[in-house]
């Protein structure tokens, strides 16, 4: 029912989530002991708490919103490297 599939897409959501937090950590030069990251964290998502819309604080703490991708790597799925900008057009 409803129920069930809420509670799926919370559930699908929070570890979307966390997955690409977890990232943030592998991409810092010191991995998941980088305190720059951590305190972003904090400051942004930790200490906020609910004061702030959820999705605020974590762009505040990511610099985007969270998206599929950590969670599909997570899971063992291919994730296609994203495109770069168009190249310029010749002649301009």
């Amino acid at each position: 029912g409803d129920g069930y599939s809420a509670g799926y897409y919370s559930y699908l959501w929070a570890d979307t989530l966390t997955a690409d937090a977890w990232e943030a950590f592998t991409e810092a030069p010191r991995g998941a002991w980088d305190t720059g990251v951590a305190t972003r964290l904090d400051r942004f998502v930790f200490a906020a708490g609910n004061t702030v819309d959820p999705a605020v604080a974590y762009q505040g703490f990511r610099g985007r919103d969270a998206g599929i991708d950590a969670l599909m790597r997570k899971r063992g799925f291919p994730v296609p490297a994203k495109a770069g900008p168009a190249p310029a057009a010749a002649g301009r």
